[in-house]
């Protein structure tokens, strides 16, 4: 009996220095499901955070430490002086408000849930940096460790939506070069006509000099060289820079994203269904995280920004929502005047008034620390000053008020259980400017658009103004009386970054002009419009929908084209086709390559050269100038560029059409790139790479696939959320939940994501454990 007794003892001692042991306030149940989702069961809400911080961080390490150091300018650290001006750009625009009552602005909680947040992913950083072998392979490659966050690296604004300063410089360019007029008509502005009109003090050489360089290299992503790794790393006789981002040159509009709410008059079950995929960079790890969040007051799953709590697109058990981008302009570039005696000064409101200095240390790798004066004006961030012209400039940033961290503010979202409640969530959400739209269990659907919105009543914000006081803003308007819809009569109401603000709206001085093609919006509603009793399926095949409305105009104008008849083969198979860009369609590659040259061609014979390095050109306005010119002249365009692209074709894939299959690894495909994968050696590259797919569609289909033909951006992350059987909601996150190459859902995900397929987004605990991958209780220390 006594050896029985000390067997039992025994064996509840080893079960008990078993437990896994943080700094709860009480245990914490995680259950992971099959396809990487944790689902976090805690009894408290700063033990759910602290949770949902330690597990992503668990999740995301390298990509966490990545965001901590663009976060915190300390990128030149470990990369050496090449990214220094990206630090002092960081230090530049950081938030230099009370942290506490930012914190609190996203919750009246805000304070405890960042805070918690942040100390679980520090334990878990601890807990790595004491048991070197949990670290992810990167930081051996690097020869780097993980340091500790505070609630300021939550906060950051490096990495949002945040305005439209690039552009607005760019235009002042155009304006400077070829006059307000030859740029109106090149570019689409729209749903008003914007003021291009520069001031007369402003002249051609102010704009010239690289006035946002240090603006610009706080918000590019951080791209690592070969020489940043250890040697034995290393890929042999590479001097190329690892890849992250790959934009298409005619593409500056098409990271957008998709979202839409159905009421139970148009849905199979009588019930509304949201459905919203977001469309970002394509990348190793995804931009988004599922996580699933309960606790007294709590039960909401979904996804968001890794690095940040809660959840961005999701729902809650009464209600979903989901965002897309509604383009807000809430930056202007300010050129002052300064004073010829004392260049620490400039001109505003009729007196010389002094910059503000901040004085920071930066440690760069191999030369110490770099004493950086920042400074600012009445406006904000000054970003260059040159003395030789005596001009100074600045960026007003709307986000640099309190509020302006991206995603922050759905954590009052979170637990929004009426549209009423869920509005005055929305009224704090200041960036990025977005499309919300929502759909409850109670048959409600609504759309309320949100983000900080500047009132200009004597500029555009579209190029840069004096910052003499002639050119102030009037204030922001109030989030809640930015456009709003509430149960639609159309019974449903969707989005597409394409402009929805209707024409009987007031407040225009607010809205911006600058907005994406109209081609996936005008389908998805003609979709939402001619359907009813719409099932999860045709959700699913709306939201990898491939239908391209721009083929259908420019293909009926092509039919005008006297065409020989070596090309009118060509021509007549795209007269028959169904415009779909199908992966395995030989039509869809003739489009396409034909779309391509088009807008190449378009842009190098109409836009004049002095500006063909400020502007992009929509494809909208491609089809909108054809449309407008002669028909001989339009015609003989056509014709010139189909045959081209014909001859493209033969010589790229020769006589043989069965090569010309639209999706391919020679054509449109997917590549997702690990931040390293093109710098490593060949065993490393096995380790952190990924497959080639096939790819359909393209940046002009909801299906967006972007107009790359290697994949560049879209929508890795998918929800479709039914209200009646939330357990029945799907969803995608590619290329898996994990950024680790150890685990097993760092690529788990991919080929289903690439193949347009979903998963069950699980929601209640029965179904969570009938597809249950593992379960892990933490108890308190």
């Amino acid at each position: 009996m006594r050896i029985l007794f000390l067997f039992l003892f025994s064996t509840l001692l080893l079960s008990c220095s078993d437990r896994k042991r943080l700094n709860l306030d009480d245990s914490v149940e995680v259950l992971r499901d099959n396809f990487g989702i944790n689902h976090i069961y805690a009894k408290n809400q700063k033990d759910l955070f602290y949770m949902q911080g330690y597990l992503a961080a668990k999740d995301r390490l390298f990509q966490f430490e990545v965001w901590r150091r663009q976060a915190t300018g300390t990128v030149s650290e470990i990369l050496g002086e090449k990214e220094l001006d990206r630090d002092i750009g960081t230090r530049l625009f950081k938030f230099r408000g009370n942290i506490e009552d930012e914190l609190n602005h996203y919750h009246d909680d805000g304070y405890e849930i960042i805070t918690s947040y942040v100390e679980g992913i520090n334990d878990y950083i601890i807990e790595v940096n004491n048991d070197p072998s949990k670290l992810p392979i990167e930081f051996t490659l690097l020869g780097i460790k993980p340091e500790i966050w505070t609630p300021d690296v939550v906060i950051s604004r490096h990495q949002g939506l945040l305005g439209n300063i690039t552009q607005e410089l760019n235009i002042g360019r155009a304006v400077s070069r070829i006059g307000e007029e030859k740029v109106n008509d090149l570019m689409w502005f729209h749903p008003k006509t914007p003021s291009l009109k520069l001031d007369n003090k402003i002249r051609k050489e102010d704009l010239d000099k690289d006035i946002l360089k240090l603006y610009n290299a706080f918000r590019r992503p951080v791209k690592f060289k070969v020489e940043h790794l250890h040697e034995e790393f290393r890929k042999k006789k590479n001097n190329e820079i690892s890849k992250l981002d790959e934009f298409d040159e005619f593409d500056e509009f098409g990271i957008g994203s998709n979202n839409w709410a159905i009421s139970g008059e148009k849905s199979f079950n009588g019930y509304p269904i949201l459905a919203n995929d977001p469309h970002r960079s394509i990348v190793a790890p995804s931009l988004r995280y599922i996580s699933h969040l309960n606790a007294p007051g709590w039960d909401v799953i979904g996804g968001g920004e890794p690095e940040i709590p809660g959840i961005s697109i999701g729902h809650n058990g009464f209600g979903a929502w989901g965002l897309t981008v509604f383009r807000t302009d809430a930056e202007d570039l300010y050129v002052y005047e300064l004073n010829p005696n004392n260049s620490n000064q400039y001109y505003h409101d009729g007196k010389w008034m002094d910059f503000i200095e901040i004085k920071e240390s930066i440690p760069v790798k191999g030369k110490g620390d770099y004493e950086a004066t920042l400074k600012y004006s009445v406006h904000g961030p000054v970003t260059l000053i040159d003395e030789e012209r005596q001009r100074a400039y600045a960026v007003r940033c709307g986000w640099l008020e309190i509020g302006g961290s991206p995603y922050l503010a759905s954590l009052r979202m979170n637990q929004s259980m009426s549209w009423e409640e869920f509005r005055d969530a929305c009224n704090y959400s200041n960036i990025p400017g977005e499309n919300m739209v929502w759909a409850d269990k109670e048959g409600n659907i609504g759309w309320q658009a949100v983000g900080i919105a500047p009132i200009r009543s004597t500029h555009s914000g579209l190029v840069p103004v004096m910052g003499d006081g002639r050119y102030e803003w009037d204030g922001y308007i109030p989030i809640i009386d930015k456009p709003n819809v509430y149960n639609p009569k159309e019974q449903f109401f969707a989005t597409a970054n394409q402009n929805v603000t209707p024409d009987s709206y007031e407040h225009w001085d607010a809205i911006g002009f600058s907005w994406s093609d109209p081609y996936r919006g005008d389908r998805v509603n003609n979709v939402l419009r001619e359907t009813s009793k719409l099932s999860m399926e045709d959700m699913v095949d709306l939201q990898v929908d491939y239908f391209s409305i721009p083929s259908v105009e420019l293909i009926k104008m092509l039919e005008e084209s006297n065409l020989e008849s070596q090309y009118q083969k060509f021509s007549e198979r795209l007269y028959k086709w169904d415009n779909k860009l199908l992966k395995t369609s030989t039509e869809a590659m003739i489009y396409v390559n034909w779309e391509r040259l088009l807008m190449k061609r378009f842009f190098e014979d109409y836009f004049p050269e002095e500006v063909k390095d400020l502007l992009r050109v929509q494809l909208y306005t491609v089809i909108d100038k054809l449309k407008k010119i002669n028909t001989k002249q339009r015609n003989e365009f056509l014709k010139e560029t189909f045959i081209l692209s014909i001859n493209e074709l033969k010589s790229k894939f020769g006589d043989d059409e069965t090569n010309w299959i639209y999706g391919q690894e020679n054509y449109k495909h997917i590549k997702i790139n690990h931040p390293l994968e093109d710098i490593v050696n060949d065993s490393i590259y096995n380790i952190l790479s990924f497959k080639t797919y096939p790819r359909g569609g393209n940046g002009y289909t909801p299906g967006s696939t972007s107009s790359n033909l290697s994949q560049s951006s879209g929508a890795s992350f998918r929800v479709i959320i039914d209200t009646k059987d939330w357990d029945n909601s799907l969803a995608t996150n590619s290329p898996g939940q994990s950024g680790d190459p150890r685990s097993p859902f760092y690529r788990n995900l991919y080929k289903d994501w690439a193949d347009d397929k979903y998963f069950k987004l699980l929601y209640s605990k029965k179904k969570i454990n009938s597809n249950l991958h593992s379960k892990e209780v933490y108890y308190p220390r």
